[in-house]
């Protein structure tokens, strides 16, 4: 029972924090929803990470590379 106790806690305690930061997101998304052009200030307040993996060459000779953008709060949006 008392673990059961525990393991709701931490799931309410997650859940909490997810709703928080979907909280701040929107926030951010309201600030920056009618931009006229893509600023420093903008991708460092919005955007957490971004990463590029190595280029692959397919068969047909093009070139393919995947980017990742991880956003604040939200993480990857697939």
């Amino acid at each position: 029972m008392v673990e059961k106790i525990n393991r709701l806690k931490t799931e309410l305690a997650s859940e909490k924090q997810t709703t928080a930061d979907a909280e701040k997101w929107i926030a951010l998304i309201k600030q920056y929803s009618e931009p006229t052009e893509l600023t420093a200030e903008m991708l460092n307040t919005l955007i957490e990470k971004i990463v590029v993996h190595e280029a692959v060459k397919d068969s047909d000779g093009t070139r393919t590379q995947e980017i990742e953008i991880f956003y604040r709060f939200v993480g990857k949006i697939d």
